[in-house]
């Protein structure tokens, strides 16, 4: 088993599922017409991405019902993994929901919602289907660039 203060990588797969249905939900709804609903779905989306950007997934709505409800039915991990390039793919997704909002409230930029809801869902499904996180990806080319720095005495991931 890795390192004590790691996460289960089960737990981000298990809220990008979630996420991504959302996405889909607000595709849909956006599609038959019904902007208002999709914008409010979509505005939910970017808080939760907010909530694990900035408080961490370790305390993500999404991975703290993994931890006390999924996690206790499945077998323990076989390994931790680091919570840093997780969250800051939280950040990413907050990015990309935030200014897909902002943009679609602007006269003429509607079509900003459902492509970065679509943009949003490929990362989700990648994540939650291949547990293949293109955020955390990102994360670890900024790492390798030296533009990010890793928490003195974080492993670094593979």
């Amino acid at each position: 088993m890795a390192d004590k203060t790691g996460i289960d990588p089960r737990g981000p797969r298990f809220g990008a599922a979630i996420t991504g249905v959302l996405l889909l939900v607000t595709i849909g709804v956006w599609l038959t017409g019904h902007t208002l609903v999709a914008t409010i779905i979509f505005a939910f989306i970017t808080l939760v991405f907010a909530w694990g950007a900035f408080a961490g997934v370790k305390r993500h709505p999404y991975g703290l019902f993994f931890k006390a409800v999924i996690r206790p039915r499945l077998k323990p991990p076989t390994e931790l993994e680091d919570p840093t390039p997780p969250t800051f793919a939280q950040g990413v997704g907050l990015v990309i929901t935030l200014a897909g909002l902002l943009l679609s409230l602007i006269p003429g930029l509607q079509l900003a919602l459902p492509i970065a809801a679509g943009l949003a869902f490929i990362a989700a499904f990648l994540n939650s289907v291949f547990a293949y996180c293109l955020g955390c990806q990102i994360y670890l080319l900024l790492v390798r660039l030296g533009v990010l720095g890793r928490k003195h005495g974080t492993p670094a991931a593979a």
